[in-house]
């Protein structure tokens, strides 16, 4: 398959980067989260306003995942410290569990590598027994705990996980 990542850069790619993270988050997250803190964290976070200002103000790179011409997902990445945090690493329903995950996880890898950074960090709920296999078997390490208030009610129990590189 032609894999390939285009980084988002202008209103038109955010835009659709917004509707395709719509389109993951309400596919994915029911099972985990109650459908309304997933409609206020696709507003807070994955608007395209939301999008836009994480690339011009806060440092963050967006990617669409492409493979064949098709959008299979996205990723996000931000530098921290001597750190990546793996902000966003999401596929669409029917491409999950093909091997495009460790494609991206590759690509994330790189950049920090790139970058001269040390290890890649990410946050995962911890009811996401799915992911959190999956990060576990990639070398991942649950660093801590954490709950974090996100306001209108609702909070984000994750973990924090981390990877050496």
């Amino acid at each position: 398959m032609d894999f390939d990542f285009l980084e988002v850069n202008n209103k038109k790619q955010i835009e659709e980067l917004s509707e395709i993270a719509k389109l993951i988050w309400s596919e994915y997250f029911p099972k985990i989260i109650t459908p309304e803190q997933i409609e206020y964290m696709v507003e807070k976070y994955q608007s395209a306003d939301a999008i836009a200002r994480q690339i011009s103000n806060d440092g963050y790179k967006y990617f669409m995942v492409f493979g064949n011409g098709e959008v299979l997902g996205y990723l996000a990445v931000k530098a921290d410290r001597n750190q990546l945090l793996l902000s966003k690493l999401y596929l669409k329903k029917e491409f999950r569990g093909k091997g495009y995950f460790n494609e991206m996880l590759s690509f994330a890898e790189k950049i920090a590598k790139e970058k001269g950074l040390n290890s890649l960090y990410l946050t995962v709920n911890k009811h996401n027994d799915n992911s959190i296999a999956v990060y576990l078997k990639k070398g991942f390490f649950i660093k801590k705990e954490q709950v974090t208030d996100i306001g209108n009610g609702f909070v984000m129990d994750d973990y924090v996980m981390e990877k050496m590189i």
